[in-house]
């Protein structure tokens, strides 16, 4: 005699049911309902399956040691305005062309970093390219002594 782990009856006759991935001890009630019955697959699993198992589409190179990194430019504001007065354009009309606001224009002139979607429209309607390659100003590889990694005393050393 025991007790049910599924609906909890106390001094029963129990079995071992699978449930999930587990097993439990279930009274014969339980047992017949929760019983083994054909294992389905739990269907956010199968959808997973089903993507992992597709052939994966080709994105180009992988790592971030590879990945070239786009990043928008300093000056971009000026950028903009200078764009948008060489082609006699006022705010309101180059908002109009892009579809957005002139409050999204106005801030993106005055130096505030616009969402990359309004970038990628900025850049079609002004025929201009704000997003530049990322490329730190300082690479450098720190070695000291024979093979060995940069260390905290050897910054320490430096620091003197």
């Amino acid at each position: 005699m025991g007790e049910c782990e599924v609906c909890g009856a106390m001094n029963v006759g129990t079995r071992q049911v699978p449930m999930g991935r587990a097993s439990v001890a279930a009274c014969k009630r339980c047992a017949d309902k929760v019983g083994p019955k054909a294992q389905g697959v739990a269907p956010g699993l199968a959808a997973a399956s089903k993507h992992a198992s597709s052939p994966a589409k080709h994105r180009g190179p992988s790592g971030i040691m590879r990945r070239s990194e786009r990043v928008l430019t300093d000056d971009f504001g000026p950028q903009i305005r200078r764009a948008r007065s060489d082609r006699g354009w006022s705010q309101e009309e180059l908002a109009r062309r892009m579809s957005e606001k002139v409050n999204i224009v106005k801030a993106a002139e005055s130096g505030r970093r616009p969402t990359d979607a309004v970038i990628s429209k900025f850049e079609r309607v002004l025929g201009i390219s704000l997003m530049v390659e990322y490329d730190p100003e300082e690479h450098r590889r720190v070695q000291s002594g024979q093979d060995r990694g940069f260390t905290l005393g050897d910054y320490l050393d430096g620091l003197r």
